[in-house]
């Protein structure tokens, strides 16, 4: 008997949605529980409802699709989204799984391709440029898009930095995903200790926000999840 998957869709235009809508309820062992036209709707539904996958497109007025995916990962809900995006592309894919995405597709999915995805997704995997990843392969694929960037911008083995000893280890858990109150506790410092070096970052980095400061320091070869990844495990 097959597990049943639990869904939310969410896209502003209701056309799309409810050709996502017809496409999925197809599938036997999906049950699409809650549809959305907006973020702050996606994200009150997810919280009440707590479907298994959202499939949740990027582009939506107001809160759009990679904040309800950081407000899902930074909530510690149990939902996992896919992101679904009329503009494909590496780097982009790369913000949405830092961003906390398990899933990152064109809009221009074969509905038997997105169906294969929604169910890698729910089995704990990764979904991203046509790739099914388990979380150790997705951050080898990340550190290989990034193998190219990093050459033009530092000598191996050696790279400069601009952060504090204290700010790099900030860093590194920010690569984690870990959030200000897990870095506190695991570094042994205030929360707004953690606060004020994460904002030393990012104006540092001339980046807005988290995510843009972990592929910054990625791309330049100072930080590298497949380290990051070792670490926290030991």
């Amino acid at each position: 008997m097959m597990k049943e998957i639990t869904l939310l869709i969410a896209d502003d235009h209701p056309l799309f949605r409810q050709g996502v809508v017809d496409a999925l309820s197809l599938e036997k062992d999906f049950r699409i529980i809650a549809q959305a036209s907006n973020g702050e709707d996606a994200i009150a539904q997810i919280r009440a409802l707590q479907p298994m996958v959202a499939v949740v497109d990027v582009n939506m007025p107001g809160m759009n699709g990679q904040q309800v995916t950081h407000r899902v990962t930074s909530d510690h809900l149990p939902t996992r989204v896919v992101l679904l995006t009329g503009y494909d592309d590496v780097e982009q894919a790369i913000h949405a799984v830092l961003a906390g995405a398990a899933g990152y597709c064109a809009k221009e999915i074969q509905p038997d391709v997105l169906s294969r995805t929604i169910r890698a997704v729910a089995e704990g995997k990764y979904a991203i440029a046509g790739n099914i990843f388990t979380r150790r392969e997705l951050d080898a694929w990340i550190d290989e898009q990034m193998e190219g960037a990093r050459k033009s911008y530092s000598e191996p083995g050696s790279p400069f930095h601009p952060l504090s000893d204290r700010e790099m280890e900030v860093l590194s858990c920010v690569v984690r995903g870990m959030s200000n109150k897990e870095i506190a506790a695991r570094l042994g410092i205030s929360h707004q200790t953690v606060k004020n070096h994460v904002t030393s970052i990012l104006r540092k980095f001339s980046v807005e926000d988290r995510t843009q400061a972990v592929v910054y320091a990625l791309k330049r070869g100072w930080v590298k999840l497949q380290d990051t990844a070792e670490k926290s495990q030991e």
